[in-house]
């Protein structure tokens, strides 16, 4: 992956491997791939997973090398997936700016290679058919201080497991009464190698062999195989999985296959105030307390998508989380901070004003007093300019006045002057007030001899941004906030020791939506429009309910600084 600058990307022991294994000539090329279960939506974890397999492919492409990464769906657990989660999955991949190579894989395609690889395992006396059942298969595992003992199923003969493997598939057995399990080695340190179910039967429709198959493999199984068939040369997988390799290492060498490739593993990432669970993340779905897996407060990709993050800030961000083997927490202020520095570059800038207090200008002049033009983005005179109009009436920003200044104050109260962003300097001379004591309305005057130059005698240190009560049009503003009010919402115990349910941590003030006023230059602007606020933070319109020419809906992005900082 490189950044926006092409600057070249940072070693880790990942790319030190690769570099080692092209040098030697133990590969000439490099194969990797995306693995996800269509189980949910994408969410910022797998952001970092889908820049690492892609980014490496498009950077040994850069060096020369015939690099290539597929994306392949683990459609192993029929119950929970969907062709929703997989349509998003390839959906946000390409977003991102990636690509991959030839058509979707799934786990589902080899399905009948890897019946072929169980019946070559038993054939070799090294698969049984057991019929423990789950509460039996735990105790006979044993745990980490206990070793296991041998299921009373493990010294079957080889024609009665083929026979008893072959009836599972047909059907003959009720769901749960028999699993087909590897035989290694009950007395193993590591649990995974004692003797792990690698097929279980179970009638589900499945979402692309419809109910062709009553069994299906298990992960570890199916991961490694899917691997060998696709000629994958390093298989990158999350810290997790560590324990898992040699269970990996085994299945590749106990089966007629040509390709070994090798697992790798890599801390996974740890957002504070989100939550990376895809269960937890349907849970939040399922209460209604997100409107969706795109809801714009979700660490999804889509949310994220939704909420006005940029494919460029995502990735400068998986950049800066980094690739090793430590612990991977990152606070949310890092990638907001990258989202925020790539927008600072992409997002045109208009004057907007969303907690508004009226402004007369006492001594508008029709046909006199005049209006400016303004870029917008003072570095990119590319991005053109729009007219920025004045009228009779303004609104101007509700904590850009104070009637009681406190020190330093250099924004607007009664008596005093403040340039007005791109147009004159005015001075405020009398307040309004309802009946009940707020103020409702400033009356103003124009110093007619300041646009566009300092005024004669004085200098105004203040710049306050404003829009025409006439020509700005009104806007539905959604405020989101972060989703949790913790650290680690999916963390915290109570006084009995036991976790605490994150939901009661969502963050009751995550959105509000108030009435905006902004200028008419975003009237025509398309859906996933983005726009710098100026003083206010980054909006987008919104993916779906904002229509060009309509009404608009903002969504709140990021501010211009970290809120959260303490």
């Amino acid at each position: 992956m490189t950044t926006e600058n092409n600057a070249p990307a940072a070693s880790n022991f990942i790319r030190n491997i690769i570099d080692a294994d092209l040098a030697s000539g133990k590969h000439q090329r490099t194969v990797t791939r995306f693995p996800p279960e269509p189980n949910g939506y994408a969410h910022i974890g797998h952001c970092k997973a889908i820049c690492i397999n892609f980014g490496i492919k498009e950077d040994y492409q850069a060096k020369g090398y015939a690099s290539e990464c597929n994306l392949r769906f683990d459609d192993t657990n029929p119950e929970k997936e969907s062709e929703e989660y997989a349509l998003a999955f390839k959906e946000d991949v390409r977003w991102l700016g990636f690509s991959w190579d030839g058509e979707v894989r799934w786990a589902s395609d080899y399905f009948d290679r890897l019946y072929a690889y169980a019946e070559e395992l038993i054939l070799a006396g090294k698969a049984f058919v057991c019929e423990l059942n789950a509460e039996e298969m735990r105790e006979y595992r044993g745990d980490f201080q206990k070793p296991g003992r041998n299921s009373p199923y493990r010294d079957r003969s080889v024609a009665e497991n083929l026979d008893l493997f072959r009836r599972m598939k047909a059907g003959e057995f009720e769901d749960g009464s028999k699993t087909l399990r590897l035989k290694i080695d009950m007395g193993s340190p590591n649990i995974n190698l004692r003797d792990p179910v690698f097929y279980r039967i179970r009638r589900a429709h499945h979402i692309r062999t419809g109910d062709k198959w009553c069994i299906y493999p298990m992960y570890d199984y199916t991961h490694c195989i899917s691997d060998a068939i696709e000629g994958v040369t390093h298989s990158l997988c999350s810290l997790e999985f560590e324990d898992h390799r040699p269970l990996y290492d085994w299945v590749l060498d106990n089966i007629s296959i040509d390709c070994h490739p090798q697992q790798i593993e890599f801390s996974r990432l740890e957002l504070l105030y989100a939550i990376t669970s895809k269960r937890k993340l349907n849970q939040l779905v399922v209460d209604g307390l997100v409107t969706g897996w795109d809801d714009p407060r979700m660490p999804t990709i889509s949310g994220m998508r939704r909420r006005g993050y940029s494919p460029a800030g995502l990735r400068l961000f998986a950049q800066r989380c980094g690739v090793s083997k430590s612990e991977n927490i990152i606070d949310y202020s890092v990638l907001e901070g990258a989202v925020r520095e790539m927008l600072e570059a992409e997002a045109p800038r208009v004057m907007a004003v969303l907690d508004p207090i009226k402004v007369t200008l006492t001594n508008f002049e029709a046909g006199v007093t005049s209006s400016r033009t303004a870029p917008f983005h003072p570095h990119h005179p590319e991005f053109g300019e729009r007219e920025v109009p004045i009228a009779p009436q303004l609104y101007i920003e509700r904590d850009d006045f104070a009637e009681v200044p406190p020190a330093g104050w250099q924004r607007l109260t009664l008596g005093s002057e403040v340039r007005l962003r791109y147009s004159y300097v005015i001075k405020c001379d009398e307040v309004i007030k309802d009946a009940a004591g707020n103020v409702v309305e400033l009356k103003c005057s124009i110093d007619p001899a300041t646009l566009g130059q300092n005024p004669v005698g004085r200098k105004v240190k203040g710049v306050i941004h404003w829009v025409s009560a006439e020509h700005a049009i009104e806007a539905d503003v959604r405020l989101y906030d972060r989703l949790f009010t913790v650290e680690r919402p999916d963390a915290v115990r109570g006084a009995d020791g036991q976790y605490e349910d994150f939901r009661q941590f969502v963050n009751p003030t995550s959105l509000r939506t108030v009435t905006g006023y902004i200028e008419a230059a975003v009237r025509d602007a398309a859906p996933e429009t983005r726009y710098q606020f100026e003083r206010l933070g980054y909006f987008v319109t919104d993916r779906y309910e904002h229509v060009a020419g309509g009404r608009p809906v903002f969504n709140r992005t990021v501010g211009l600084k970290d809120s959260w900082q303490k």
